[in-house]
């Protein structure tokens, strides 16, 4: 079955509002979650670079993945989807993109900011002219460092925000000095597309790097499907320009994702397990179970799988979350119920995400009663009761599964637009109703 396109793939939330139930027992379940969007994503771009046909399994099929599956198959790559099986199988180019030098071809990546920094470096390695265009939210997203980067390797790009213009002529290679705090996704871009230019790649940091784990997914994928990367010490790094050879990789599931339900276990004081997630892991932001373990829940790693408990009071955390950045809103949505304030920093540059982040988050902790503060990188919430209220989601994924949480412990709230999470886990509300015991899940269906 070849690539379709995404659009009627998303299984969407089709009311407009959506009323969250608190649980009136404490969870006690395992739960699955799909796969990792950014693993997703980045096994995809290796295995259509590739030499020979790759299989992906486990494959999150979700907005943002099938932004990156519509893109690839556009430029002409041969996709075999199979979605009951969550399985891809990508024919790569072997480094050499589908198309003639002279023709024209744009592409839009909807509103997936790691398909559009992804495939951004990708284009630069074909021959033809490129428009790569995205969605209202994606245009209004920085490119400005990655552009950079991709100038000093040779590339011919015309623009600074989207649509950008792309005249495909290879990557040079060579010698590349770019920022590490604003966004790991540059960084990410450079390096899948690096094995492919006419010479090695070497790449340095100006400044810190955030969301290192990121990066080491990134350079964990890259190395599975045989390239050959020397990091040094997350400063620098040299990439060879080895090419890539297929491969059969499994795709883990998504432990942003899983962090909702961890969190749920946290505030409700029950038990989730999550398999295919554990020591074994390539995932930073598994780290999250460490922040609620010193917020008092007990946390049991196994090779293949992690459970959470909560206790019967959480204790509120002052935690730098710049590697696990995508997890803290969740933090700020369970926050409230802690004895004490909880204080996150090292967060300042997700302000440029689907929407500024730390205010969001401040914003409607507020409309719901709970006084939080934003700080230069960073908020800070203090404890309270969250009353009832209207969720503004702003069209952020996260901000609506972060504050789903909100309503299993509190009466009254409400997700605006909560089909967003059509981005990146669009069964994540049927999920959450997994929480719920059998015998409540019976006396709902009977309400109904």
């Amino acid at each position: 079955m070849g690539c379709r396109s995404g659009v009627g793939h998303t299984l969407w939330v089709v009311s407009l509002t959506l009323p969250i139930r608190p649980l009136v027992t404490r969870p006690n379940v395992m739960i699955e979650v799909p796969g990792s969007k950014s693993h997703t994503n980045r096994a995809l771009v290796c295995a259509a670079l590739g030499h020979g046909r790759s299989r992906l399994e486990g494959v999150l099929l979700a907005e943002d993945t099938w932004a990156m599956l519509d893109a690839l198959a556009a430029m002409g790559f041969e996709i075999d989807i199979e979605e009951g099986q969550a399985v891809v199988e990508v024919e790569g180019c072997g480094g050499r993109l589908p198309g003639e030098a002279g023709e024209s071809l744009r592409l839009d990546v909807r509103q997936s900011g790691t398909t559009g920094r992804f495939i951004l470096p990708l284009l630069t390695l074909g021959s033809r002219t490129y428009e790569l265009d995205g969605g209202p939210q994606l245009r209004e997203r920085p490119f400005g460092d990655l552009l950079d980067g991709l100038d000093q390797l040779g590339a011919r790009i015309e623009g600074q925000k989207l649509p950008l213009r792309v005249q495909g002529s290879g990557l040079v290679g060579g010698k590349v000095r770019i920022r590490g705090d604003v966004s790991s996704q540059y960084l990410s871009g450079l390096l899948l597309s690096a094995p492919c230019a006419q010479s090695d790649v070497v790449i340095e940091l100006t400044s810190p790097l955030v969301s290192r784990p990121y990066i080491e997914l990134t350079l964990s994928t890259m190395t599975k499907f045989g390239a050959t990367v020397l990091n040094e010490g997350f400063q620098r790094f040299v990439v060879a320009n080895t090419g890539y050879q297929a491969t059969t990789i499994s795709i883990e599931p998504d432990a942003s994702a899983a962090s909702y339900f961890f969190a749920a276990a946290a505030v409700t004081g029950g038990s989730v397990t999550i398999e295919g997630l554990g020591t074994e892991t390539v995932q930073g932001d598994l780290a999250f179970v460490d922040v609620l373990a010193s917020m008092g829940a007990a946390v049991t790693r196994h090779e293949h799988a992690t459970t959470v408990v909560g206790p019967d009071q959480l204790s509120g955390v002052e935690v730098d979350m710049a590697d696990i950045s995508d997890t803290a809103q969740t933090l700020a949505a369970i926050a409230p119920f802690a004895t004490s304030p909880t204080k996150i920093s090292g967060i300042g540059f997700i302000r440029r995400k689907e929407t500024d982040r730390i205010g969001a988050v401040v914003q409607e902790l507020g409309r719901l009663g709970v006084r939080a503060f934003e700080e230069e990188d960073g908020f800070r919430v203090e404890p309270g009761r969250p009353g009832p209220g209207l969720v503004h989601t702003y069209n952020d994924h996260r901000m609506a599964m972060s504050f789903a949480l909100v309503g299993l412990v509190s009466s009254g709230i409400v997700i605006d637009n909560p089909g967003c999470v059509s981005k990146t886990f669009p069964s994540f509300f049927e999920v959450l109703d997994r929480l719920r015991s059998r015998a409540e899940r019976a006396e709902r269906g009977a309400d109904q």
